[in-house]
């Protein structure tokens, strides 16, 4: 089958609950994202742990600091062996060129995403601090600043995707998360999209967590988006 296009969020407390999820997980199924709280938990051993067992792993720490500060930390990253890596791109045109220039000794070199605006966050949550234009002329600009920079692609909602992947076409990455199964169920996300709709829409790779991470059968799941992805762009 051709590489999925489903990373699952690994947002477990401890890496005891992650591994046993793990342990059935087919690494051909799916890629995997470590964020913060399970970072904090296992730490880079864990990491490379994780990749060891042959799954492609997206860092999501969403690096934000002074250039300097993030290229550092972005080296280090890279040489976890991970697949992506983000930062976040409000931290402006240095930064975002520092972080690609640290990692581009790094064999294999990781992709480097740039993470526009959560997909927790809506139009007033913008407004209160201090950005004006609606949500998706924020996104645009910020892709395009990233792509200058030589991101190899970004972090955003599906929902965007379709005028991103207008103005960016593959192989720049579009990663959206705020993936739901079904309508109705949004959590502490605000702008969520089907894994079909998003696919249609332009994305690369979708992130999925709870629907897949907290199902009775995950494998079982991660099967069916396969096969509904595989399906809906065949008949497209």
């Amino acid at each position: 089958m051709d590489e999925s296009r489903i990373i699952v969020a690994l947002d477990f407390p401890t890496t005891e609950e992650c591994e046993r999820f793990l342990a059935p997980l087919d690494p051909t199924l799916c890629a995997v994202k470590i964020g913060k709280e399970l970072f904090v938990a296992g730490g880079p051993d864990f990491v490379r742990r994780v990749v060891a067992r042959g799954f492609r792993v997206f860092l999501d720490l969403k690096f934000h600091d002074i250039p300097n500060t993030v290229a550092s930390a972005c080296r280090v990253a890279a040489s976890l062996g991970v697949w992506m890596i983000d930062v976040h791109a409000l931290g402006g045109r240095a930064m975002l060129l520092a972080a690609r220039e640290a990692i581009e000794g790094v064999t294999p070199r990781p992709r480097l995403l740039a993470v526009t605006v959560l997909t927790s966050m809506g139009e007033s949550d913008l407004a209160e601090v201090g950005i004006v234009p609606p949500v998706v002329d924020e996104v645009a600009r910020l892709a395009g600043l990233a792509a200058e920079c030589g991101s190899d692609g970004v972090v955003c909602s599906a929902q965007e995707a379709t005028v991103l992947r207008a103005k960016h076409s593959e192989p720049f990455l579009l990663v959206t998360p705020g993936i739901r199964l079904s309508a109705g169920v949004d959590g502490d996300q605000v702008r969520v999209v089907t894994p079909l709709d998003a696919i249609r829409a332009g994305a690369s790779h979708l992130v999925i967590g709870r629907p897949i991470t907290r199902a009775s059968a995950p494998m079982q799941v991660l099967q069916e988006i396969n096969s509904i992805l595989s399906s809906g762009m065949e008949s497209k």
